[in-house]
Order: C-alpha cells, then structure tokens, then sequence
C-alpha cells in the first residue's frame, strides 16, 4: 500500500519525490515504492459562478442582485481539468491507503489541497506535511512526523469563510456598482479599504495649504547651534524671527547645560512578509508582487531561505540548536560578518527572538542550513537574500549602543542648542551597514558649564510646510499591516488587483489614485471603506482558524452583509462618469470608446458592457529596426498581408522581407546559439542559418 502525497506546484513535487525515492516517472505524478506524488497547479478547484447556479445570471442586471446561494458549491476550473482528473483517479487507486497533504504550509495551501480532495469525494484518511522550509533534512525530518489531518480542520474552515466571504462580498458589490452606473467597477473587502486610505491621504494633500516659517542658526564659537523653545525650532512669524535675530547679534552666549545620554538600540528581529516587502521597497523598488515572486524562488528552488508568507518575526526554543548550522551554510559568501558569530559558537545574543508564544503557523524568514552558492542567483535574488542574511547575522552580534549629547547656551532670554552622537558600540549595525547617523561631531563633552562664547554670525532660513507624500508601497503595507486588512500572503496581491483595475496607478515608485479610484470611493458604501470592519473580520477568520471562532456565525453575518450593502448601491442616488470616454463612436453598437493604457500601450473599448470590441489605438511596434533610422516600425496588417512601416522615414516593408538578410549583431547571435562546440566555429553563415531554420521546424 502507497501514500499519496499533493503538492501545490510541480517543482515542489520534483523535490518531494526525489527525497522520498520516487522515481517512476508520468505525465501527471512521480511514483515510488511507498508513495506517489502528485501536485496540484495552484488551485485546481474554485467556487462556482453565478452563471453555474442559473444561467440568467450570465447576463449581468442589477435587479437579479444580490446573488446569494444557501450552499456554495465548488467547480474545476477549466484550464486545470487533465491535472484534477489525474488527482481524482490517483485518490481512487485501491493501492492508495491514505492522503498526504504537502501543500504550501498555510490557509490558502489548506484550501487547495482540501477543495480537490473534497471534489473528488476522496474519504481515505488524511495526514499532513508541515514543514518551514525545502532542505532535504526539513522534508525528511516532515515526513517522520506527519501530523494528523484533522489538527488542520479549522485552518481550512477559516480559509473556506475567507473564500465565500470575498466571494459574496466582492462579486456581489462588484456586479451592483458595474451595472448601475456602466462602467467595470470593482470593490472587496479588503481592496476597498485600501483605496480608502489612498484617497484619504489625496484628500490631504489637495486641502495641504503651505505655511511659510523660518529657522535661526547661530555659530557659538566654533559650534553650530540652533535657536529653539520648548523643542521647537520653527517661527511662523517673519517679524519675531528678525526680532530675535538682534537680540543674538553681536553677544555672548553662556553655556547652561550639558546633557548626556547613553543610549541602546536592540538587534531588529528577523523578517517576516510584509517587513521584507516594506525593506525591499524601500531599498531597492521592488513591487510587494516582486518581492513575493523572487522571494519565493528562494524557498523552493534554491531552499536558501524559510517560509516566505509568514506574519511572524520570532522563532521558536527549540531552532536554537540549528543556528550553528545555518551559520556555517551562509558563511562561504558571508565569511567576514559570520565568523564573530562563528567563533561564539553560534549563540545568539538577541535572545528575545525566542519565543513560542509569537510563532503561529510560521517563524520568522531565516536562511536555512543548505549551502549558499552565491554564483547561482540571480541579482534581484541576491539581493533580497542579502536583507535576509544580514538581518539574520544581527542576531548574533551585540546591541548598538551610542551615546548623544545636548549642550544649551542662554544668550538674553533665548535658548541655542547643540547635539551630537557619538558610537560607543558599533554592534550589529555593523552587518547592516554604517550608522546613519549625520550629526556634526563638535566635541560637546569637553565644555564646561557656565562658559561664554562668541556669537560670530546669526542667520534666519524661511522655509514652508511641506504637504504629506503620497504612499509607497512599503507604506501602504505598513498601514494594512497595523489595521490588519489582509494577510502577508494576499497584500501584495491586492495592491496590483487596484492597479489592474485602474483604481490606482504607480508614478516614481508611488500610489496614485485615479480619477476613477476617487469616484469608485464615493460610489461604495460607507461601510465597506472603513479598515476597522475589514480588520475585525480578519480577526474573526483568526480565530475560526484557531479553533476559537464560529463558522457558521460568520457565513451568515456575511450574507446579512451583503444584502444590506447592494441594497444601499440600488438605492443610491450618486452619480459617475467613466474618466476615459473619448469622442469616438463603436462601430459595433454606436456606445462611445474609452482610452486604456495597457502593456502593450493605449487601446480603445467599448464602453457597453455587453460588447466586446476593443483595438489599439496606437499602432503596435514591432522588434523590426528601420534600416535608415534604426527605430522600431510599426506593425501593421493590411489586405496584402502583415506589413512593417516607419513612422519617421516612412518605409514599408513586408513581412517577409528581410527573411535573408542577417544583420553582423544576428549573425553573431546565431553563431553563439548554433555553435555547439569550438570546432564548429569554422561553420559558414548558411549551415548556420540552415541549423535554425531546421531547429524551428
């Protein structure tokens, strides 16, 4: 008798397999001599349509909403069906005695595996794979402990409430707003309120009106100090700050104060999700998609790093004892910063970092013990697990401890100041780079109380207020973080879900909304905007994970829900216009086109939801180079057939033109593709162009 083992993604399964022995190889599984492994692609199985409940419903009419069935029932999808089918008749094998789930260890991996199983109607007994990392020891050591199916029973009805939720909610508020005012409308619960904070802060910046203030500084002696009362250093007041500036000039400042400070700064704890998205915008632009997707690679194909979508930045006693291993596995590319650690036995000095109490599903993002090879990732993945390492390597090194200095000087009334900081004790700061600490060293500590200086020069700066910025992306992550709308595994997701739907557009590495965000926010109900519902649903979806919540309860409050809120769009009286309507007519039904920027640059559309024409408005490029100008040519098709045209020097060509001629930079490449060795570098051009043309037969 045999196990079968689900994997989310066929790489995934590839690694199980070869660790577990399988080595028969099929279309659709990997078979051993005590288990099968097979894998899913993603999700196999989804919630069914509308249309699959009535096929009225495949014509969209605001009347037929909301859209609610008692019981919601689950569909293969389409392009999936071979893969299901595989599944289905491996889980009905009389050979197969039970069901190993190794899908991606989280709600969402849950679901899949659950969902397909559930379609199948497979009952044979369920055990789980649990594990934190793609090591061959972390899947060995998995296996050795399988956990049983029914430990998971609320993650999946968490994941199943999720699903319906956003399902009822987002299709049913979707359909309402799109049919009500003809326009592709799109609205969650957790998108909406995301927007919602996008527009808020639009909304600041537009009523932002800049105050002018000024700024006085002052050389006392040979120090630099700057006015100030109460802490404040601004003067909205151009007539007070030349006031004050006479009384400066020209007198003799005594020294009142000199304070000291010894301060310490903790080691950061490791990443988690969303932390390393936040970083990784900041650092280096990369989108939260990016960050995921590279990420991600890190996990499973190289097995560098732990489990990427995890909310936790802790790690449990018991890893303690593998630090030394993980150490020696990043020290061939991080030899100079792990061998303090290293000659410390691997003992971590930030000792908070261990804690079980914090660890939910998922540690913290640490490197695991496999051995780096640095020369095999790519530069966006080097880079990333760079933030990992180091943030890891901090662990290990001691607090940063600095010490800061503020010296005041009373000159007729008014208050000067000075600062410094000075670095006791580099600490980890010295694997996550220098202090960035910019303070002027003035040698505060060497002054004596009750002193007086020279005041040589007095200037006022005028300066204005400046607006709040629009969100980044790390931003816009840390705010969804603290209202809790979302998970680490669905945020980023989300952001890229309001930029495809023209809600949101980026610009210089920030959110914008739309004209369209701005008025889809005004047309949705009050209540669908707040982060506060959002985040006490997510919160109640906790919950029923952890066995605490009800199920039911939730379906059913999200059913009321979703009544009330298309009920408030039916009755509404607000009104929209699509933000890209042109002055041209569809040659198909006579509605007017709308404009859309899309990859592949602007096209028109239909704006009548029911017709489905849409064409370039702009004539695409094509990888063709002008042989005058060398620009690429616009691809046209015509009734001759496909032909390629300068804009600038108006040559045409047709397709086929060009066909043997070979530029000196496509010879060269041919020669690099079809070389196989370094005797056939003597080949002439036609056996090469022989060779290719026979490869793309």
């Amino acid at each position: 008798m045999k196990s079968l083992v689900l994997a989310e993604k066929p790489s995934v399964a590839r690694e199980l397999a070869r660790v577990l022995g399988c080595n028969q190889k099929n279309k659709s599984y990997i078979e051993g001599n005590n288990h099968i492994v097979t894998w899913a692609l993603g999700h196999l199985i989804e919630l069914k349509m509308p249309e699959h409940y009535d096929s009225k419903y495949t014509t969209w009419r605001l009347e037929d909403l909301p859209i609610i069935p008692d019981r919601m029932g689950l569909k293969v999808i389409r392009q999936t069906t071979a893969q299901y089918k595989a599944i289905e008749n491996l889980t009905k094998r009389k050979d197969i005695k039970d069901i190993i789930i190794a899908t991606d260890a989280g709600r969402e991996g849950e679901l899949v595996a659950r969902w397909i199983l559930e379609k199948a109607k497979c009952n044979k007994p369920i055990k789980r794979l649990w594990i934190s990392s793609q090591t061959d020891k972390a899947i060995k050591d998995g296996f050795k402990s399988l956990k049983p199916g029914k430990q998971f029973d609320d993650l999946y009805e968490s994941a199943v409430c999720r699903a319906e939720a956003d399902w009822l909610i987002g299709l049913n508020v979707s359909r309402a707003l799109t049919t009500k005012y003809k326009d592709p409308l799109s609205a969650g619960r957790v998108q909406t309120p995301t927007l919602a904070m996008m527009i808020e802060r639009e909304k600041e910046i537009s009523s932002f009106v800049p105050k002018e203030y000024f700024t006085i500084q002052a050389s006392v002696g040979i120090l630099s100090a700057e006015w100030e009362k109460n802490g404040e250093k601004r003067i909205f007041s151009a007539e007070t700050a030349e006031k004050i500036k006479g009384k400066l000039e020209g007198q003799k400042a005594i020294l009142t104060e000199v304070a000291r400070k010894k301060k310490s700064e903790p080691q950061p704890l490791p990443y988690d999700l969303t932390e390393l998205q936040r970083d990784a915008n900041k650092r280096f632009g990369f989108s939260a998609k990016k960050t995921l997707n590279v990420l991600q690679g890190l996990y499973e194909q190289h097995k560098l790093v732990t489990y990427p979508r995890t909310d936790s930045r802790y790690l449990t006693k018991d890893m303690e004892a593998t630090m030394n291993d993980r150490l020696q596995a990043i020290s061939s590319g991080y030899k100079d910063e792990a061998r303090p650690a290293l000659a410390n036995k691997g003992k971590v000095l930030a000792r908070r970092v261990f804690n079980n109490e914090k660890v939910s599903d998922h540690h913290a993002i640490i490197p695991t013990e496999q051995h780096l090879n640095l020369g095999k990732l790519e530069n966006d993945e080097r880079k990333l697990y760079d933030l990992i390492v180091r943030r890891f390597l901090a662990l290990f090194y001691p607090a940063y401890e600095y010490e800061t200095i503020q010296a005041r000087f009373d000159i007729a009334g008014e208050t000067l100041s000075a600062r410094e900081t000075n670095i006791v004790e580099q600490g980890f700061k010295t694997v996550l780079g220098k202090d960035d600490d910019s303070s002027k060293h003035q040698n505060l500590g060497n002054l004596t109380k009750g002193k007086a200086f020279n005041i040589s020069s007095v200037t006022v700066s005028k300066k204005l207020t400046e607006p709040p910025n629009r969100y980044t992306e790390a931003d816009i992550l840390g705010r969804m973080e603290k209202y809790g709308l979302g998970t680490p595994a669905t945020r980023a997701d989300i952001i890229e879900k309001l930029i495809s739907a023209e809600a949101v557009e980026r610009q210089n590495s920030r959110l914008y909304p739309t004209k369209k965000g701005k008025q889809l926010i005004d047309l949705v109900n009050d209540e669908l905007t707040s982060p506060e519902l959002t985040a006490k649903w997510e919160k109640e979806l906790e919950e029923i994970a952890r066995g605490k919540g009800n199920p039911k309860a939730f379906k059913a409050k999200i059913r009321k829900q979703t009544d009330q809120l298309v009920s408030e769009i039916k009755a509404s009286d607000k009104s929209y216009r699509a933000h890209n309507l042109t002055g041209s007519k569809c040659p198909e039904c006579g509605e007017f086109l709308k404009e859309r920027k899309t990859k592949e640059g602007k096209i028109l559309v239909c704006s009548s939801i029911d017709c489905s024409f849409r064409k370039h408005k702009d004539p695409k490029l094509s990888n063709r180079r002008c042989p005058q100008c060398h620009k690429k040519m616009e691809i046209h098709n015509g009734k001759a057939g496909t032909y390629f045209q300068c804009r600038r020097c108006n040559i045409v060509e047709k397709a086929e033109e060009r066909k043997k001629t070979v530029s000196k930079h496509e010879e060269r490449k041919l020669k690099q593709k079809y070389s196989p060795s370094q005797e056939s570098f003597g080949n002439s051009l036609g056996d090469l162009l022989k060779a290719a043309l026979e490869k793309k037969e």
